[in-house]
């Protein structure tokens, strides 16, 4: 990976890697919502700098740490302390699946090591006690379903509160979007069904689910749910994606009209072109995971193919149909995807109520996602949401 300049503006752990640098800064950015400890992220750290880009050593010592942390979460159950072992499952979840996400195609261990995650989300469920977390299955096409959390709003009198329906991007999962400050939108008076949409989480490795360009597919089925239910108010939706979510979320918004808001967490445009240019550079550009992932979630045999099955993606002539207010959120020094993207999604939108929010790298949160300071986006799209929808 091209190495990161010695000014670097944001927390580069590793200076010569910038996916163990991303990951990293994700996993500290994600400590105010109980995805890490610092101290525990650095003991890892410093068994990793000696081996830069060992994807094998990556694994292997997340995983040590995750077993270390869960079992900490175990014991703390069986003792009785439970608001303990709610911060240490999370916790484990997070380093499970931050150890597993560079590791493909996905074998034996890694799938085994995920399944565990799961586990750990679940306890923290039953362990914690807010927000109230439901675990969910959304009726997809030809009877499959699509996993998620619904996470109910607090703080309110509504007794069908809005909701905000939340998917994952390229190389996320719904349990690592929760650790993005889910609870904040709940504490703003709001619920979320946080999603595992096709080509995601548990959808991919263990219901073959692979990506598909026609996500609308997927958001209609999530509101289709909604509105089975009577705790949310399915008119006062939002759509929200983030990474390549942010054209996930677009795409439903712009062919489901029954979305009342859209966000596009970290702008995405043409991702054929995206990835013709990273497949072009030999995948010598900053990816967040192996550039080999996108074979996996697309189930493509060869790069022709991930091009190929890519052709449906780009946004334009699709986003002139959105008619929701819309908020891109998007960093200035984001390397994975440049300003200009989020400049030709704002306009190319048709809503007429848009709003282009670029963080600056003088006020944080410039990196891709604001994994450099997500204090300041979360509090900014989410606060946005809140406006649109209502308290």
């Amino acid at each position: 990976m091209p190495e990161a300049p010695a000014n670097a503006n944001w927390f580069t752990y590793f200076p010569g890697d910038y996916r163990w640098s991303a990951a990293i800064c994700g996993m500290v950015s994600g400590a105010r919502w109980g995805a890490s400890e610092i101290g525990e992220v650095d003991r890892v750290g410093r068994r990793l700098k000696d081996r830069l880009g060992d994807d094998g050593h990556w694994f292997r010592e997340w995983v040590k740490m995750a077993d270390s942390v869960r079992a900490l979460g175990l014991r703390a159950e069986r003792e009785g302390h439970r608001f303990s072992a709610a911060s240490h499952h999370l916790r484990a979840c997070s380093y499970y699946q931050m150890a597993e996400r560079f590791r493909t195609p996905k074998d034996r261990k890694a799938l085994a090591a995920f399944r565990v995650s799961l586990d750990c989300f679940g306890r923290y469920m039953r362990c914690v006690d807010r927000p109230r977390i439901e675990r969910v299955e959304v009726p997809y096409e030809k009877g499959k379903r699509l996993p998620g959390y619904l996470v109910h709003a607090e703080n309110t009198q509504k007794s069908r509160p809005p909701v905000v329906v939340f998917f994952d991007g390229l190389d996320i999962t719904k349990e690592l979007q929760y650790m993005r400050g889910v609870e904040d939108i709940a504490r703003r008076g709001m619920s979320c069904l946080v999603m595992d949409g096709p080509g995601n989480g548990e959808s991919i490795r263990f219901r073959k689910l692979y990506l598909r360009h026609d996500y609308e597919v997927a958001g209609s089925a999530a509101l289709d749910y909604l509105e089975t239910r009577k705790d949310v108010n399915p008119r006062k939706a939002a759509v929200m994606g983030i990474s390549l979510g942010a054209y996930f979320a677009p795409r439903v918004a712009s062919f489901e009209h029954r979305y009342k808001a859209c966000v596009s967490w970290g702008a995405n445009f043409d991702y054929q072109e995206t990835w013709r240019r990273r497949i072009g550079a030999g995948f010598k550009t900053e990816l967040s995971v192996p550039g080999h992932h996108i074979k996996w979630i697309l189930n493509a045999k060869s790069y022709d193919e991930v091009l190929e099955k890519l052709a449906g993606f780009p946004l334009d002539g699709v986003v002139q149909k959105m008619r929701c207010p819309f908020l891109i959120s998007h960093g200035a020094d984001d390397k994975q995807e440049g300003t200009p993207i989020a400049r030709s999604l704002y306009r190319a939108s048709g809503s007429k109520d848009k709003t282009l929010k670029i963080f600056t790298v003088a006020e944080g949160g410039a990196q891709h996602c604001q994994r450099d300071n997500l204090s300041i986006g979360t509090a900014y799209i989410y606060d946005w949401l809140q406006d649109k929808l209502g308290p």
